[in-house]
């Protein structure tokens, strides 16, 4: 998952929303292809579609897109009343690595995108990618966007400060290691830099971490928090973070959160592709003094996600037509080019558009060359239909160590028994 942020829109006010835009035209089923037709797509964070809706209803006068984005927890809460209520749902549905898996186990609830031809662009994507967004009866429910991809995000205006290097490659070298990570965090808040800390908070490490295990919160169809080591290993590293002041205490997609990026209240950050796009976002007048070093353990994948189709859509035709768009190669090449959303087109990444694309925000950093080395070398990791809800549950108590209310252990204990609550 890619956790993605904006305002919380509540499920009845969505269910109208999402009514209204569907309703806003007189079509049948399916209009004919030069019909009006009215299409609301929801996300949640930046997708960095805004450019392409308008060049897709420039290229198709008859066609009206409306985007609705919400929190990432919500959006994907929001979708599983829609589905059980059988209304209320966007023509396009994004869905989120963390979340994908409770909606693959519902099938009949979407556009097998095979009816529609999805097969025959298939190669598109890396087997991984295609095989998350199918049913395990085959049918095709989502077609990938973006993938994750692992690097760490710093301020070098702040590790100047610090006394720390500034150049990447030398970044690079002061943490092989997540545990070499926390004690050059120890040096930077040894320095006493005015206003910041060494990272944001534990839901981002305690993410990138676990993404870079083989296995997961699921072993097959197995939840193994439990007995899983990586799992306990990412809490306690992300924990001890925590518990060595090193913590500027904004949570994760929250306002604080936001304010810090273009404050500067924190001078690290586990930087999956997508989080690029976050983080230009934030900061806008940040540009240069953030930077991308490799992360800390090696490759890994955190985020991507995938446009599904639900069945109760009035113009599942077209809405397939439009995600088809979105998820070309060219579209993709534009996104990441604008907004750092990494392409999950693997036919791409020898394209010079990409291999050879530099980030000016971030101090000319090569991260087609970045991203394109960490995407080619990560090893997917399943997700499980409950991998949303029970990463919820592990961050809260990350949370509560954080805030002072438990100890490590003892919050472990409750998240061992928050997520047996949920199974």
């Amino acid at each position: 998952m890619r956790r993605r942020f904006t305002a919380v829109v509540p499920i009845v006010a969505a269910a109208l929303l999402a009514t209204a835009a569907c309703g806003s035209d007189d079509g049948d089923s399916q209009a004919a292809d030069d019909g009006p037709v009215a299409l609301t797509v929801a996300t949640f964070g930046e997708f960095g579609y805004k450019e392409l809706y308008a060049e897709y209803m420039q290229l198709h006068p008859n066609v009206k897109i409306t985007e609705r984005i919400t929190k990432t927890e919500d959006h994907h809460k929001n979708l599983a009343a829609h589905l059980a209520t059988n209304t209320g749902a966007a023509d396009i549905e994004a869905l989120e690595e963390g979340w994908i898996g409770q909606f693959t186990a519902q099938p009949s609830k979407f556009v097998d995108l095979s009816e529609f031809g999805a097969n025959d662009i298939k190669a598109q994507w890396p087997e991984w990618k295609w095989k998350v967004g199918t049913s395990k009866d085959g049918k095709v429910i989502g077609l990938g966007t973006d993938a994750g991809g692992m690097a760490m995000c710093y301020r070098s205006d702040l590790f100047k400060k610090a006394g720390l290097p500034t150049d990447r490659a030398e970044v690079s070298k002061l943490w092989p290691t997540w545990e070499q990570y926390i004690e050059t965090g120890k040096k930077f808040e040894a320095a006493k830099v005015p206003g910041a800390h060494f990272f944001d908070g534990p839901t981002v490490m305690y993410r990138s971490i676990l993404g870079q295990a083989p296995v997961g919160l699921y072993d097959g169809d197995n939840v193994v928090v439990d007995s899983n080591p990586d799992v306990k290993k990412a809490f306690d590293l992300s924990a001890q973070a925590v518990t060595s002041g090193l913590s500027a205490r904004a949570e994760a997609w929250t306002p604080a959160w936001n304010a810090g990026f273009a404050k500067g209240t924190f001078a690290t950050l586990a930087c999956p592709s997508w989080m690029m796009a976050y983080i230009q976002t934030q900061a806008k007048d940040a540009t240069g003094k953030w930077d991308i070093a490799d992360v800390p353990g090696g490759g890994g994948n955190w985020g991507g996600s995938w446009l599904t189709v639900p069945k109760q859509g009035k113009h599942t035709k077209q809405a397939y037509e439009l995600a088809k768009w979105l998820t070309a190669p060219e579209q993709e090449v534009k996104v990441f080019q604008k907004y750092g959303n990494f392409p999950s087109t693997m036919t791409l990444y020898g394209d010079p558009a990409i291999k050879d694309f530099k980030n000016p925000y971030f101090n000319n950093a090569p991260v087609g060359e970045i991203f394109s080395k960490s995407v080619t070398t990560m090893k997917p990791q399943y997700l499980g239909p409950k991998a949303g809800d029970i990463n919820t549950q592990i961050i809260n108590g990350l949370t509560r160590i954080e805030q002072g209310k438990q100890t490590p252990d003892q919050s472990w204990q409750q998240v061992l028994t928050d997520v047996k609550a949920l199974l």
